[in-house]
């Protein structure tokens, strides 16, 4: 019987990348793997047809000479090895890069497990971070300031050290893994490994627990923390502190804390970045005839603003360097002062005269109101009047 193209066997397009071809390999691998099918002959057959495939294609010389010549490249002994396509030392290479991943969950672990921190070799788990949500206003983050923040998490067990055993009694070594946390057992072809399941994956065996913890090596309590927050920070910052989270299991290191800082809105400025906005209302007279205001600034004084005579509604004028700190760094943002010009309510009798009277008198004085009216007229007059 003709053999089947090997990118078919593995479903992939031909020229596939290493990617493509080792995902496409551990799902098949998965699906066809004798322990999963209970001793199949066709399912045998497929497994060994897809490992050959593999095999072929996952070394690019094989690869490149499979893509120039197909199966006649390794025929007659070109590729083929003692052993049989399949199983011999080519399945084993194959499979041991990715046999790890495909069947690590069933085993305990693995390298995930591993990279993780797991709890093989001595039942210490690291314990996990912890997230503090922190509110400051505008001016505590221009000054910087140490806030104590009240933290509920686990610490270590002050009557068994952290060993989660009895005081005078230490945990002892799993006699079922001899420590290594995990048990291997053959299966088929494979050496298949599990977590112990006498001691949970841990190692360690603790024969009288500490009453204190039950055996965890850790309780719950609250601490009072110092948080140094430096000037410029900004909504939304984390701060860690470095082996302040909850405490690790049996031993295990500490967990980290972040402190995570949100704003409360100021009562003047809006921020953007390091820069500061601020609208201030000015009076018809000054915006016409021009003066100079007073304004508060985020460091509690005030800055003088000269209005020139003129001045329009929602002007800007800046201030440099009067805006918040940069993090870290020794430069300021800039405080914007946005002028908003009042329209007078409440006018007594004389006021409401002069407005009539200054109204009446108002000849070139308002140039884009002319300009706007101006061009109203000819849009009507545009339609007819």
């Amino acid at each position: 019987m003709a053999k089947r193209d090997f990118y078919e066997v593995l479903g992939v397009q031909k020229g596939a990348d290493e990617k493509a071809l080792k995902t496409a390999y551990r799902n098949l691998a998965k699906k066809l793997h004798p322990d999963a099918n209970h001793g199949s002959t066709e399912t045998d057959a497929k497994f060994k047809e897809l490992n050959e495939a593999y095999d072929i294609l996952k070394d690019p010389q094989k690869k490149a000479a499979y893509d120039r010549f197909g199966h006649q490249a390794f025929e007659n002994g070109g590729g083929q090895r003692p052993g049989g396509a399949g199983f011999g030392p080519e399945f084993n290479s194959s499979m041991s890069d990715i046999f790890e991943d495909l069947f690590g969950d069933m085993m305990g672990g693995g390298r995930g497990a591993k990279a993780r921190g797991g709890a093989r070799g001595g039942g210490a788990q690291r314990g996990n971070d912890l997230r503090y949500n922190l509110e400051i206003n505008l001016t505590e983050a221009f000054t910087g300031k140490t806030a104590t923040v009240r933290v509920p998490s686990s610490v270590s067990c002050d009557t068994c050290k952290g060993s989660g055993a009895k005081p005078g009694t230490q945990p002892t070594t799993c006699r079922t893994c001899n420590g290594a946390g995990a048990v291997r057992s053959q299966s088929g072809l494979f050496t298949v490994e599990r977590a112990c399941s006498t001691c949970a994956g841990r190692g360690q065996v603790i024969a009288d627990p500490c009453g204190a913890c039950g055996g965890q090596g850790r309780v719950t309590k609250e601490r009072n923390l110092n948080v140094t927050i430096p000037p410029g920070v900004e909504d939304g910052t984390r701060i860690r502190l470095a082996g302040e989270g909850e405490a690790g299991l049996r031993g295990g290191p500490t967990g980290d804390l972040y402190i995570f800082l949100s704003m409360r809105p100021h009562e003047f400025f809006q921020r953007d970045g390091a820069d500061l906005f601020c609208k201030v209302p000015i009076s018809m007279a000054t915006a016409s005839l021009g003066g100079e205001i007073e304004v508060p600034t985020i460091d509690g004084k005030k800055a003088r603003v000269t209005i020139p005579e003129g001045t329009q509604n929602g002007k800007q004028f800046r201030l440099k360097s009067k805006g918040m700190p940069v993090l870290r760094s020794s430069q300021s943002g800039d405080m914007y002062i946005q002028v908003s010009v009042e329209t007078p309510v409440n006018l007594s009798r004389r006021q409401r005269e002069l407005m009539q009277e200054f109204d009446k008198e108002a000849r070139n004085n308002s140039p884009e109101s002319e300009g706007f009216f101006a061009k109203a007229k000819a849009f009507w007059d545009a339609f007819g009047g």
